[in-house]
C-alpha cells in the first residue's frame, strides 16, 4: 500500500496567501514564503502553490514568489494558475516547481495535457477539476476559473478524459465542501476512484482529525489536501499524521 501523503494548500492572490469559503469572501492569510517554510518545519509531504486569480486576470503565476517558496521548502511543489503553455511550465519547472497543476487552461485546450506529459513526463501533470454539485439532478460538473464558470463538463467523465489525454495526477476540490470543515465529499472521491487509476489528491472540507481518517479510510485516495485548518493553527500537519498512524492508516 502506498503511503498516504498529508499536503498544506498556499492559494495566492497578489502575492499573498488567500482563504475563503466555498471559493468566496478571499481574506488574507499571510507571506507565502513564511508559510511555506512553516509547513516545511512541520513535515508536510507535499505542498501546493495555486495563484487562484491569474486565470480570471488573465496574467501568468508569479514565478518570483514560486521561487522564494522553492527557496523555504525540500517537499515537492506542485504549482498551478494561469498556466497556459509549454514555455511557461517549463518556466516554472525551472524556478523551482516539482509538478504543474492546469485547470481551466486543461479544459480550453485539452492537448497542453498530453504535450505536458510527454515533455516533461505524466508524473509532472497534475489536472486540477473545480467540482460543484448540481442539487436538481446530483451530478458533479466542473468549474473553471476560479470557480466561476460552470462547464457542461461531468466530474467523472473529465477526470477519465484527462487521464487518458496524459494526466499523472488529479487534485479534485469540492467547491461545496471548500472551507466549510465539514469533512471532505467522500461520495464524489469514491466515484472517481472507481473510474481512474492515477492517484487523486482530495481537497475540500476538512474540519477535524476525523475528517482526514475518514477519507484515507472510505475512499481510493493517494492524499488529502487542506488550507484553512494549517494556516489558523487548528490542526498541525504532526496531529493529523498521529491521528492517522493510531486508526492505521499507512502515512509517510
Amino acid at each position: 500500500m502506498l503511503a498516504k501523503r498529508i499536503i498544506p494548500c498556499l492559494d495566492v492572490d497578489q502575492g499573498r496567501v488567500k482563504k475563503g469559503v466555498n471559493f468566496l469572501n478571499l481574506t488574507d492569510v499571510g507571506d507565502p514564503a513564511e508559510i511555506a517554510a512553516e509547513y516545511q518545519r512541520q513535515g508536510a509531504d507535499e505542498l501546493v502553490f495555486l495563484d487562484i486569480t491569474a486565470t480570471n486576470q488573465r496574467r501568468k503565476t508569479m514565478t518570483e514568489v514560486v521561487e522564494q517558496v522553492s527557496r523555504q521548502v525540500f517537499m515537492p511543489l506542485t504549482v498551478g494558475g494561469g498556466i497556459t503553455s509549454i514555455a511557461e511550465i517549463q518556466a516554472l519547472l525551472k524556478a523551482g516547481a516539482d509538478k504543474i497543476s492546469l485547470n481551466s487552461a486543461a479544459i480550453s485546450n485539452p492537448s497542453l495535457i498530453t504535450a505536458g506529459a510527454k515533455k516533461f513526463g505524466n508524473q509532472c501533470i497534475v489536472v486540477a477539476i473545480d467540482v460543484k454539485t448540481d442539487q436538481a439532478s446530483g451530478k458533479h460538473f466542473v468549474y473553471t476559473h476560479g470557480g466561476r464558470q460552470k462547464t457542461s463538463f461531468e466530474a467523472v467523465e473529465w477526470a477519465k478524459r484527462a487521464v487518458n489525454l496524459g494526466a499523472g495526477e488529479l487534485l479534485i476540490t469540492s467547491m461545496d465542501q471548500d472551507g466549510m470543515k465539514t469533512g471532505f465529499a467522500i461520495d464524489l472521491y469514491r466515484k472517481l476512484g472507481a473510474a481512474v487509476d492515477v492517484p487523486i489528491i482530495a481537497s475540500g472540507g476538512a474540519g477535524n482529525l476525523q475528517d482526514f481518517v475518514d477519507v484515507f479510510q472510505q475512499a481510493d485516495v493517494a492524499g488529502a489536501l487542506a488550507a484553512s485548518v494549517f494556516h489558523y493553527r487548528e490542526l498541525t500537519i504532526a496531529q493529523v499524521k498521529e491521528s492517522l498512524k493510531q486508526a492505521g492508516v499507512v502515512i509517510r
